[in-house]
């Protein structure tokens, strides 16, 4: 295996730790409009305080990862996405300023909360935007990004930005399903049905348009024998999708959550399928994009040394706060 490969393993990994870990606690500021009193919103927040903060790590590592071993798709990429990614970091900040305030300011926690929603689902809606534009493919000159700043913008890409918001709804919802007791619980249960039901149906919808957005990605999943190489995804897909509606329906407390997860991750191998061996689709691929080989040699010891710490105490933060979270309980 090539070390451009690894590389690409290794920012695969960290991009999709980021989906998950953030995507559980962002779904938290999207479930948030339907959890009407204080008592349950200060629960839902509480399940994340511990641990919020450190699910971003996985978003620098990405962003430097490209920065150090793509130097090239980097280049490409944060011009044609500027602006949703400007616009994803600004709800960043905003969302992460109001799980602060909220606690420190209590005569203005109502608009707090509206700050916490408003950061949680601009994030995630543009978060999604920058994906979809993204698959949808970036125009290049020579090595140089060939496009305008509003080439982002495409019912394509949007409809990935919706689909973003439920897909973190239904990862909000089984963490708080997981995570609370009694009445929030019950309440989380109905909700993560719903957002089960949108997120199923955009998933659908992704997956039945993104093949005709590039030749190379019909030829991908349509072409025989290459059918027989994909089908398995859609086919775990459709298990999963069983399997996590019969948790929900059964009142699981954890299989949910789970479930979720190997939902996003079957959705995020799909995409691999499709652009692979491109890093910036629909023309630049691993090898072309990479950094110096010595370079890489140089930045995978750093990596090797720096990845298992970050893996330890993520994992010790998980379990020392495992369990549910009682309502007298408060980080803050």
């Amino acid at each position: 295996m090539s070390i451009e490969l690894i590389w690409a393993i290794i920012l695969s990994f960290a991009i999709f730790a980021y989906v998950v870990l953030d995507g559980f606690d962002l779904g938290i500021g999207i479930n948030y409009p339907f959890i009407g009193s204080k008592w349950e919103r200060d629960i839902a927040m509480n399940t994340v305080a511990p641990v919020w903060d450190g699910n971003e790590t996985w978003l620098i590592l990405g962003g430097g990862g490209l920065f150090a071993a793509f130097p090239l798709a980097y280049s490409v990429v944060l011009p044609a996405l500027y602006v949703p990614l400007t616009a994803m970091l600004i709800g960043l900040i905003l969302r992460g300023v109001a799980f602060e305030f909220r606690w420190k300011d209590k005569s203005k926690t109502q608009i707090w909360d509206k700050a916490f929603i408003i950061g949680s689902i601009g994030a995630t809606f543009f978060q999604g935007v920058a994906l979809g534009a993204f698959i949808q493919g970036i125009p290049m000159e020579g090595r140089a990004f060939n496009g305008d700043w509003w080439h982002w913008l495409s019912p394509f890409s949007i409809f990935t930005g919706i689909a973003l918001v439920f897909g973190y709804g239904l990862l909000g919802s089984t963490w708080l399903i997981y995570k609370t007791e009694n009445k929030t619980k019950r309440h989380m249960q109905m909700l993560g049905k719903r957002f089960f039901i949108l997120t199923l149906i955009m998933i659908l919808i992704v997956s039945l348009w993104t093949p005709y957005l590039h030749p190379e990605y019909f030829e991908k999943w349509f072409s025989y024998p290459r059918i027989l190489y994909v089908l398995p995804v859609p086919l775990l897909v459709a298990i999963s999708t069983v399997c996590c509606f019969r948790a929900l329906i059964k009142n699981n407390d954890l299989q949910p959550f789970v479930w979720s997860i190997i939902l996003f991750l079957l959705s995020f191998i799909g995409l691999m399928i499709s652009i692979y061996p491109n890093i910036v689709p629909p023309s630049l691929d691993i090898w072309q994009a990479a950094a110096p080989k010595k370079s890489l040699q140089f930045l995978l010891v750093g990596v090797l040394i720096f990845m298992p710490i970050i893996l330890v105490y993520t994992s010790f933060t998980y379990w020392v706060f495992r369990g549910k979270t009682k309502p007298d309980e408060s980080y803050h």
